[in-house]
């Protein structure tokens, strides 16, 4: 059984200074300090041979108070075969010790959005909810805060789908 069936790739850098300047613009930075975290992203990858998830990486250091909500850019994109699709769903160390949770509890990246106008740029959106503390998370780049599995998916034998994919978070009605 050949169970490979995607692979992980960085978005280009023009596609993350984008992002990160759209998603942070209140916080400018030098394009040279983007392009130093751009140039420091770590592709996910496995911690062992039986782990089922892929590590998502922090791209930079983030400082949350209590109820406070980021998105990360994570500079990373996923080509896989069509009939599978990447879920991605919280750590549960972070979860459990910090309440840090996924904004929508988990994400699903659909085998065609690799090709969409974004580069298929994958955006996580993080909450931090400690309830009953005031106590700051911070976590330094290079921390692993999400993970991705690759599952195979099927289709209705009815199916008439035809639509073709063009954007990101929420693109598709």
């Amino acid at each position: 059984m050949n169970n490979r069936v995607a692979e992980f790739y960085k978005v280009s850098f023009e596609r993350y200074k984008a992002d990160f300047e759209n998603t942070f613009p209140q916080n400018s930075l030098p394009e040279e300090k983007i392009k130093e975290i751009y140039d420091n992203i770590k592709l996910p990858s496995r911690a062992t041979t039986a782990s089922a998830g892929y590590d998502f990486y922090l791209p930079f250091e983030i400082n949350l108070g209590v109820g406070d909500e980021i998105m990360i850019p994570s500079g990373i994109r996923a080509r896989m075969r069509e009939d599978y699709a990447l879920v991605i769903m919280p750590k549960s160390g972070l979860g459990t010790k910090s309440r840090l949770i996924m904004y929508n509890t988990a994400a699903l990246i659909d085998a065609d959005y690799f090709n969409s106008d974004n580069e298929g740029h994958i955006m996580i959106k993080l909450l931090y909810d400690l309830r009953n503390s005031n106590k700051e998370l911070s976590l330094p780049a290079g921390k692993s805060f999400v993970q991705g599995v690759f599952l195979p998916f099927g289709i209705t034998e009815s199916d008439s789908a035809t639509g073709i994919r063009n954007g990101g978070l929420g693109s598709t009605k």
